[in-house]
Formats: structure tokens, sequence, C-alpha cells
């Protein structure tokens, strides 16, 4: 089995909003993702539209042949009208906080149980896979099979962080939550701080890895590689 990379442009988004107009064009580069290899694009709109912008979105759906995720919080109404009208394969429930720069913790899965099951729900009757952003805590794990989820999204900036540090143990907690989704059937994507560093590692020791949701750092080693180069050096690293 061979994870599949799914591209975020938020960063794209970024750059272009910051001198306003259509420099670097977004829909331009989505496909290009695509023509060089990319089995995915994902995109995070957040309400206050700083990156990603809700047309972004309903452009992207029109063009895209490869399969598109949209990360977000549902506890936003604009949010959920989006994906239901759009339609995506996927939809990434993210716990995020109005205002806040990046994601940075994943569900309460229990706490929130009643809420994600109603939610899960909505989505997978649209025909949406559901994705639930978690931490890799096997309680947090077995609470998003009970609130019926397709997948997990493991949140990977503690392991990204720890990496250099001592890989063995930085990797060791989402190795055993992998061991739990695989026996609860939950489906496994990940995504945060992962690079070409320590993408390799993440993905040979971590078993049932579906699918990698990767940014900033491949945006940012595009700059020095190229986009089409940059998309192959990190598919090179899903090959385990």
């Amino acid at each position: 089995m061979i994870t599949k990379l799914s591209v975020n442009i938020n960063k794209i988004a970024t750059l272009r909003n910051s001198r306003g107009g259509n420099t670097p064009d977004l829909l331009k580069i989505a496909m290009d993702c695509e023509r060089f290899g990319a089995q995915g694009i994902t995109v995070h709109p957040r309400p206050d539209e700083r990156h990603i912008r809700y047309k972004d979105v309903r452009d992207l759906k029109g063009i895209l042949t490869t399969e598109f995720n949209i990360e977000g919080n549902p506890k936003e109404q604009k949010f959920i009208d989006l994906v239901m009208e759009t339609k995506p394969a996927q939809v990434t429930l993210v716990p995020d906080n109005t205002g806040q720069l990046t994601s940075d913790h994943g569900w309460d899965t229990i706490a929130n149980k009643d809420f994600l099951i109603d939610c899960i729900a909505n989505f997978k009757k649209a025909g949406i896979r559901t994705s639930v952003f978690v931490d890799p805590d096997i309680k947090m794990i077995e609470g998003a099979k009970a609130a019926g989820t397709d997948r997990i999204e493991l949140y990977t900036e503690e392991y990204a962080k720890n990496y250099t540090n001592n890989k063995e143990q930085a990797v060791k907690p989402f190795i055993l939550a992998a061991k739990k989704a695989n026996e609860l059937d939950l489906g496994i994507n990940a995504g945060h701080d992962l690079s070409l560093e320590n993408l390799h590692y993440f993905a040979q020791n971590v078993e049932g890895l579906l699918e990698v949701s990767i940014g900033h750092a491949l945006i940012s080693d595009a700059l020095y590689f190229g986009l089409e180069n940059t998309i192959q050096l990190y598919l090179r690293k899903l090959m385990c």
C-alpha cells in the first residue's frame, strides 16, 4: 500500500491574498499539483478567509480530478453549508477556534460525542467521507469510532517536534494509535508539520496510513526545488 499525498494549498492562497489580484493563480497551481503527481488537494477555509476563500472552494470543486479534502470546524454553519454544497470526497473535522493561526489540537471526541455523531451522520448521508482530527490518544480514537467517522487524521506536530531528538520515541504514540485505529476498522490519515525530513520514517512505521495532508513544508520546499520536483520528492518518501 502506498500512502496518498494530498497537497494543502492554503499557503498559496496566503501569498495571493497578500498582494490582491490573482498571482499566484490558486486554481492553476492546484491543477499543476495534480499533474505533477499529487493524489489529492486539501483546503482549510476559515471564517475570516485570510487564505482560502469560500469562492476558491467552489471554483476548485469544478476543476479537480483527484480527491478533494475540505478541512474545517463544523461548529461554523457557514462551513457546513459550503461542504454540503460542494460535496468533496472527504471532509476533515478540525476543532479550530475562530481566528486561530493554525490547527494545534485534536478533538475531545468524548466531550463532543453527541455533536460529532450528528455532524458526521449528516455528512455521510450526503455521501461525503468523514475524517476526525485527533491526537494520538487511544481514548480519543475510540471516541471517534463511537461517533461514526470513517477515518481519523492523526495530528502529528508532536512527532515532528521530537523527531530529531529521538525518532523512535516520537513515533511510538502514533504506532499505538494506528494499531487501535486498525483494530476498530478506522481509516488513518495524518498531517501537521510532516516534511521531507520526517515523512518517510513516519510512513514506514504507522501501519495502515492511507493519506497525508502536507502544506506548509511542501510549499516552502518548492521555493528551493520547484513545485514539480518537490511533489515528486514527497511521493518518494511515501514509497515504503
